[in-house]
């Protein structure tokens, strides 16, 4: 059985770049929902898992509550572990990646806010690592997500959600404004942390 995650700062510590009411709905409510929701479809399909991932590695093989769920249960899961309310930096070899793929820090924001914003409906926007060992910037619709077996473009690093209950109580239809206050609780220290700790690429694209 999958439970919800705790958060290990007050719903408060991202204002006012995020406000504790939106957070509070979106944790308590949506993902709640999406945890409660895979759980009970896990148990009426006779399954048993323990990891996450490993419903992805064959995720065609499951319904779409199942599906949806373990999607929305994992990417939410990694939306809140990115987000921090101090300034942090991306590592060097972070930095390195970044440089050469984007030219600067400023460049990939905004390939990364131009995907978001083009972005019609709801989803994930995310920055991964591929094969080759470079970035790149996808979408998915949604909750699906690059782990899963009939996607699975790369190691996922950052996530941003796109869904509007995740920006609406604060920034109404002003998706602009949400992407923007983004940067401002982004945990480079964690995105560093999953770079660095990152499966074999081809061990895990192979999987």
């Amino acid at each position: 059985m999958f439970i919800l995650p705790e958060f290990n700062r007050s719903y408060s510590s991202y204002e006012p770049y995020i406000d504790a009411k939106t957070m509070e709905v979106h944790h308590t409510k949506h993902h709640q929902g999406y945890v409660e929701k895979l759980n009970k479809a896990l148990v009426e399909g006779g399954f048993e898992y323990s990891r996450i991932e490993d419903i992805f590695e064959s995720i065609s093989n499951f319904s779409d509550a199942i599906r949806n769920n373990a999607g929305g249960h994992y990417n939410h899961t990694m939306y809140w572990s990115i987000l921090n309310s101090m300034m942090t930096s991306p590592s060097s070899e972070l930095m390195e990646l970044i440089n050469s793929k984007y030219g600067m820090v400023d460049d990939f924001k905004a390939e990364f806010t131009k995907a978001a914003l083009t972005f019609f409906g709801s989803g994930w926007v995310w920055l991964v690592i591929n094969e080759k060992n470079e970035l790149d910037i996808l979408t998915t619709r949604d909750h699906d997500n690059p782990l899963m077996s009939d996607i699975k473009k790369g190691y996922p690093l950052i996530v941003l959600d796109l869904w509007e209950h995740s920006y609406y109580l604060k920034h109404q239809n002003r998706r602009v404004d949400y992407v923007k206050d983004f940067w401002s609780v982004l945990d480079w220290d964690e995105v560093s942390r999953r770079l660095s700790e990152r499966p074999e690429m081809n061990d895990f694209l192979n999987s």
